[in-house]
């Protein structure tokens, strides 16, 4: 998709959720927008040193740091994905799955995890999991700058029905099983988490990180600038 819109095919992906429910992205374009918000610029002011981007995707805010002198590495699932990054300028953009970062990348300041990439960590055990090994790869006053959606503040019946369902079946109410399809291409289905603020502290609770800050945009989606514990 991001490769299309490169080439001047705008489109978006089809998200389908476990439960049978259906829903659109905001489209191609999303991947490919500058950081120009007020907001968006906020939160890059918490980013320092060296960068991990996780799920760079087109690469927008690996180019974003490149400009402001940061050394930025971005990692992505998809050889395409990373494709369309190099081809706009990121100088290194790499396949490489999350839970697959380890110290042969050398060691990071920033975890960058824009994009609703928290959802990246894909449930309580494995953010647990790869919390201790980002602990390990980061430098010791590193941080990571997360963004992620407070599935509670919602009406929506579809929405509160799933999540009734996953706390049935023994998972958070914001631990998402999906796939996404696009044209003939459908990914593997993968969980994707979003969680509260309260949740998110839980998480981190004996991992070595704890929250700093949060970052609220008045409505779910939220930043959480999340530090190192000596």
């Amino acid at each position: 998709m991001m490769w299309d819109h490169l080439h001047g095919q705008p489109s978006a992906e089809i998200i389908e959720r476990d439960d049978g429910f259906f829903g659109t992205s905001a489209g191609s374009g999303f991947y490919f927008a500058d950081l120009k918000t007020r907001e968006q610029r906020k939160v890059m002011q918490f980013v320092r040193g060296r960068v991990l981007d996780v799920g760079c995707g087109a690469g927008r805010c690996c180019l974003y740091l490149q400009k402001r002198g940061h050394e930025v590495v971005g990692i992505d699932v998809s050889p395409l994905a990373v494709r369309t990054s190099r081809k706009r300028g990121v100088k290194d953009a790499r396949v490489l799955p999350f839970a697959q970062v380890s110290r042969a990348l050398g060691r990071f300041d920033t975890i960058l995890m824009m994009g609703n990439n928290f959802g990246l960590f894909g449930s309580r055990t494995r953010a647990r999991w790869l919390l201790r090994r980002l602990h390990a790869t980061t430098s010791p006053d590193a941080r990571i700058v997360a963004q992620t959606v407070d599935v509670y503040q919602t009406t929506d019946p579809d929405h509160l029905r799933y999540h009734r369902l996953n706390r049935r079946r023994g998972r958070m109410s914001g631990q998402i099983r999906l796939r996404v399809r696009y044209k003939r291409y459908c990914t593997p289905w993968f969980d994707y988490l979003m969680v509260s603020p309260q949740e998110m502290k839980v998480i981190l609770a004996g991992t070595g990180w704890r929250v700093r800050r949060f970052l609220k945009s008045g409505g779910p989606v939220y930043v959480a600038v999340i530090e190192k514990v000596a």
